[in-house]
């Protein structure tokens, strides 16, 4: 039986996806949490099928969170589910590792249909126009290892080297070992260029 967790802070929007789920997965058991927090502590309560995760929530703006679980729980597909659905927020999603990309101004047969897809192993998302060529740091961001994602999010946060090490629980030493290899991952020299680059992680509009 499918073991289905979605996040999203819009409990009438966690109703339709609550429909579309009885539909696209009959029986699945769904588990519901408004934070990234809560998404978190279901991953690690056992196995779960699929996470739908909203790109805002109250701890998690943008694509650092959709980040951090795919790093953290690399077994579990993610679809994004969000009301940002222009052509780069769709890009970033499914750079970052998302399985699909769910509009929330899709219909509830728009939203089965993905649904089945993603659950059957299968991608999806609607029709997204081609990047441009040089739009390529979202790439560069999902190659970075889970602890140099995790590096440049505190980098992100204006944490110093110390901080990070303390939050890691690694020494200072490890995390300027580290930052040399985000800084060659991502082309850049500093921790300044870094930080311009880590705004990939963040949703606009």
């Amino acid at each position: 039986m499918d073991r289905i967790v979605v996040a999203d802070d819009h409990p009438l929007f966690r109703a339709a996806l609550g429909s579309a789920l009885a539909r696209a997965a009959p029986g699945a058991i769904i588990e519901e949490t408004a934070s990234l927090a809560g998404a978190r502590e279901a991953l690690g309560g056992g196995p779960v099928d699929l996470l739908l995760l909203d790109l805002k929530l109250s701890d998690s703006d943008g694509f650092a969170g959709l980040a951090e679980v795919r790093s953290d729980f690399p077994a579990v597909p993610v679809a994004v589910v969000s009301a940002s659905e222009d052509g780069p927020t769709v890009r970033r999603a499914l750079a970052f590792g998302a399985a699909g990309f769910i509009p929330k101004s899709a219909t509830l047969q728009e939203m089965v249909e993905a649904l089945e897809a993603i659950l059957a192993g299968d991608n999806w998302s609607p029709p997204i126009p081609d990047a441009d060529e040089d739009d390529v740091m979202e790439a560069r961001i999902a190659s970075l290892t889970p602890s140099q994602l995790k590096i440049l999010i505190g980098l992100q946060q204006g944490r110093l080297n110390k901080q990070i090490a303390y939050d890691l629980g690694v020494t200072e030493a490890t995390i300027k070992a580290h930052l040399t290899s985000v800084f060659r991952k991502l082309g850049v020299h500093n921790r300044t260029q870094a930080v311009i680059a880590a705004q990939a992680l963040v949703l606009e509009g």
